[in-house]
């Protein structure tokens, strides 16, 4: 029986001892100086009150400078063959930064044709080409199909020059010939070449030298 008395005793001395020390105000701890004097006490960024701070610029990362190298690019054409372009490409590649071909198409004169109109049939035209003949024109030839047929053809002329002289003869002799000019669409091809810097490049010394060749400063590719 003592022994359970002095049991509970201490149980409640030691429930009174620790609510004692949970429950008592604590001294508050003095804040240790700076090391040195004049240095300012070390904060940590979870300590500042963010709404009286001042606003703190945010630093913005440098610009990089631009590009100094400048691209400049060029059409040259234009070629007639494929031949003359795949040597132009080989020459001028190790010269490029990019480089490419273009095909287009384009209207080339083949030449000019004289001619009398054809009649309303082929008696007529026959007639005609006799009349010629008495007037010591023998090259000439009636037209039997296309679109034209039973015209009478007086020649076909590469040069402008001649088939106008040519129309100047017949013409004398008391016909009315005409010319048309014969024209067909052809492939033309054009080099696209990119360069880096804007040195003058001079292109005439790399490719065959065509007088029909000429550059020209296009957009970038």
């Amino acid at each position: 029986m003592f022994v359970r008395v002095l049991f509970l005793l201490l149980l409640a001395l030691n429930i009174g001892a620790a609510c004692w020390l949970y429950f008592a105000q604590r001294a508050p701890v003095a804040e240790a100086p700076a090391a040195d004097a004049g240095v300012a006490r070390l904060v940590l960024l979870s300590e500042l009150d963010h709404s009286t701070a001042p606003d703190a610029a945010t630093p913005t990362p440098p610009k990089r400078d631009a590009d100094p190298k400048k691209e400049t690019c060029l059409s040259i054409g234009t070629f007639a063959t494929q031949a003359d372009v795949r040597a132009a490409i080989k020459a001028l590649t190790p010269l490029a930064a990019r480089i490419q071909f273009r095909e287009t198409r384009a209207t080339e004169v083949r030449g000019y044709w004289v001619y009398l109109p054809a009649p309303a049939n082929r008696e007529r035209a026959l007639d005609i080409a006799r009349q010629l003949s008495s007037k010591g024109i023998s090259d000439y030839y009636v037209v039997t199909a296309g679109e034209q047929p039973n015209a009478i053809s007086l020649g076909l002329f590469r040069e402008q020059g001649n088939a106008e002289k040519r129309l100047g003869e017949i013409r004398s002799l008391g016909f009315r010939p005409e010319m048309t000019q014969r024209s067909d669409e052809v492939p033309i091809y054009w080099i696209d070449i990119a360069r880096n810097g804007d040195d003058a490049f001079d292109w005439r010394a790399h490719v065959p030298a065509r007088s029909e060749l000429h550059a020209q400063p296009i957009d970038c590719f």
